[in-house]
């Protein structure tokens, strides 16, 4: 209610808020059509019902109680503006008066609050309820997604101690392309061309990095060069990837039902669509035993697969992949599991979120086999932070290292030449 004339007492504007939600609730209960009639047309029964409870409000609040009203009912509550706002990329709701956002890499506090903590549980049923899941005490937390895409995970006591908690990455419409990331210094044109030459000649290629250091958003780039004609499978835990082509089928996990049955995980679904004829697959993020079934995947002829996991370098990416691989269960020595990923990986993907908020590719990495127990590993291009700007922004610049990679053959045998020159150790850009 921040937005409302603070001389007024809260207590009354809110209780008036509340007033006017109950009568249209009552309302839309006893004529359930109106459901389905829009925004301007619930404002003129909340005009006729603001006349009937004749408040003394000047029309400043009137105009912000209506909207506010209307954002209970059919929105998000005291959220809507800020998923509105197409800057804000991150809303972080810690606490009825704890609500704080990321806007260009930087997280601030707003002055946006929720009335009490049921309100937020409200919005959280609300979130949920029409993708079959479910949150209370015995299941304190639910990943879920809004109708957009944008991805929402929320937790409530007795796991959250001070109240319930929502973190909603917020789904961009307008989506980055190659160019920008270009241009806004994530990435060099010559990194572009050969991650375009890997994606089109069927490289399996694992993108690695932080929370919130872009990896859905490269993802879904890099899925961008995928041929049209091509059969593509993705597997998510929340639907968040958009690609473009025309033949994609998407799969999401199923939670368990209240009897703790009936789960699809995506280990089942990475299995389950083996079955279904596809070119590639597209897991959204191993986080799991998956990972295993995953390899196997691009060990069996399906080639050109890309997926992500949490890792801060593109050594630790291998090794937390081995870790994952070792959560299926299966008895497999760890020399089996490495050569799997030595077989399977081609290509790893670095991405890492700076202090000043920027989002850079920081190395592309070969995987070109094994010596004795370790999996080899060769950068082909890097980024190298120089310094910080007076204004905070980090410098540094893109790099070729000189080594050329051994899948280039693979990629001229697919009649896709790269050229030495994209290789040498010359700058690619200066940031």
């Amino acid at each position: 209610m921040s937005q409302l004339d603070q001389t007024l007492p809260q207590a009354d504007v809110t209780q008036f808020k509340y007033q006017l939600i109950d009568k249209v609730a009552q309302m839309i209960e006893n004529d359930p059509a109106l459901v389905n009639e829009n925004r301007q047309a619930i404002t003129g029964y909340l005009e006729q019902t603001y006349q009937e409870l004749n408040p003394e409000f000047s029309d400043s609040v009137k105009t912000h109680l209506f909207k506010e009203v209307l954002d209970d009912l059919f929105g998000f509550g005291p959220l809507q503006p800020l998923l509105d706002d197409p800057d804000i990329t991150e809303v972080m709701v810690n606490g009825i008066d704890k609500i704080y956002i990321e806007r260009n890499g930087k997280i601030t506090k707003t002055d946006v609050s929720f009335d009490n903590d049921n309100q937020i549980i409200k919005l959280i049923d609300r979130i949920i309820l029409p993708l079959g899941r479910t949150i209370d005490s015995d299941n304190p937390t639910v990943d879920a997604r809004l109708p957009d895409g944008s991805r929402v995970n929320a937790v409530i006591p007795p796991v959250m101690i001070e109240g319930p908690c929502i973190t909603i990455r917020k789904f961009q419409t307008d989506k980055l392309g190659v160019e920008q990331l270009i241009n806004i210094g994530s990435i060099s044109e010559n990194m572009v061309q050969m991650l375009r030459a890997c994606v089109i000649g069927r490289l399996n290629i694992l993108i690695s990095g932080g929370t919130g250091s872009g990896k859905t958003t490269l993802l879904n780039i890099l899925s961008g060069f995928i041929p049209e004609n091509e059969r593509i499978i993705t597997i998510e835990d929340a639907a968040e990837l958009k690609l473009q082509q025309e033949h994609v089928l998407k799969m999401e996990t199923k939670p368990p039902n209240l009897e703790g049955r009936y789960e699809k995980s995506i280990r089942d679904l990475v299995r389950n669509s083996l079955r279904m004829r596809p070119d590639r697959i597209v897991v959204g993020e191993c986080r799991g035993g998956e990972a295993l079934d995953m390899l196997q995947a691009m060990n069996t002829g399906h080639d050109g697969s890309l997926t992500t996991l949490h890792a801060n370098s593109p050594r630790d990416a291998v090794d937390r992949l081995e870790t994952l691989c070792l959560m299926a269960g299966l008895d497999l020595p760890v020399r089996v599991i490495r050569k799997q990923i030595a077989s399977a990986i081609d290509v790893v993907i670095q991405i890492s979120r700076f202090s000043d908020g920027t989002r850079k590719v920081t190395a592309i990495t070969e995987i070109s086999g094994m010596e004795g127990e370790v999996v080899t590993m060769t950068d082909l291009f890097k980024f190298e932070q120089h310094k910080m700007a007076p204004d905070g922004n980090v410098m540094g610049e893109f790099s070729a290292t000189g080594v050329r990679p051994f899948f280039s053959q693979k990629l001229q045998i697919a009649g896709l030449k790269m050229g030495s020159e994209m290789f040498t150790s010359k700058r690619h850009g200066i940031w």
